[in-house]
Parts: C-alpha cells; structure tokens; sequence
C-alpha cells in the first residue's frame, strides 16, 4: 500500500511543478484575475492548496502551521509561494516514505477546520481524500490557465505514471 502513495506524493510534487511553471508566465493582473474558481484567481487556489496541504500535515504529524481558515493567504508574493509550495511538496514525500504498514492500517483523528466536529477515519481514506482534494483544485488552476488563453500542462496521473515508469519523472 505504502506504493500507492509514494506515487501519489511524487505525482503531486509533479503536478504543481507544472501548474506553477505555467503560473509564472501570469501577469499580476492575469495571475489576481477572479475567474469564477471556488477561491476565485490562481492567488486564491495556489494559496488554498498549500493551506490545506498544511492543515492535513498537521492532522498527520501534529507539527505546523494550521491555518483556521480555509481561504486563507499563506502568501502574498507568487515566488515566496512556490518556495513554500517546493518546500511543502518534499515535506509531503518524506511523511509519506516515513509511513509503514501498520502505520497506514490505522486511524486519524482530528478536528474540522469549519466545524469543531471531530473525525475519526481510518488514514488511508484521509490520505485518498487528502490526494483527491489537490487533484480537484489544480484541475480549477487548469481551468484558470485555460481562460487565460495559457497553454495549460498535462497532468494526468497516467502521464505521470509513464513518465515515472521511463525514469523521466
């Protein structure tokens, strides 16, 4: 199982690579722009990724920072949020190299940010969760690249995977 999610982790450093490399071409404007995405501009999604990923670090680990909202702006600057973002990714790589069997057949508590509900679920379902969830906001980065008229990346999982298979990735 621990497999499953090391090529999660790498897939996802892989795919915000390629979400960011597009986003640098952005104009302030362009990169700003309210494009109707769930947090409206790349701004918004680029800095609701990199919040999340450390809400759930924190639920994993117990270190870091956990904002309280889920709209919050880690990051101002475009390039002080790729450095995060980079450094964040390579977090992500060793907590989940970190994990073993019995580790990953076990259970996560916490609490939800939007609520004070708390959750007991077993990990692996809240690190599915937790893969899908940037998976689905980089798929609006993608939309918002689109509507720039920017050429979007490839970032299917099963690109990736052939890419990681070739020794490419």
């Amino acid at each position: 199982m621990k497999e499953r999610y090391l090529q999660f982790a790498g897939y996802n450093a892989w795919a915000n690579r390629r979400i960011y490399d597009v986003a640098a071409t952005l104009s302030d404007e362009e990169y700003r722009a309210d494009k109707g995405a769930f947090f409206k501009s790349m701004h918004g999604t680029l800095n609701h990724l990199l919040v999340t990923d450390w809400i759930w670090m924190k639920r994993f680990t117990g270190e870091g920072d956990a904002p309280s909202r889920l709209d919050a702006i880690a990051h101002e600057r475009f390039d002080s949020l790729r450095q995060a973002r980079e450094s964040e990714d390579r977090r992500i790589a060793a907590y989940i190299d970190g994990l073993d069997d019995a580790r990953l057949a076990g259970e996560l508590r916490y609490r939800r940010v939007s609520t004070p509900d708390e959750v007991v679920q077993p990990l692996m379902s809240a690190l599915d969760h937790w893969f899908n969830h940037q998976t689905h906001h980089r798929g609006q980065a993608h939309t918002i690249l689109s509507s720039l008229g920017k050429a979007a990346p490839e970032l299917d999982l099963l690109a990736f995977q052939r890419l990681r298979a070739a020794g490419k990735a």
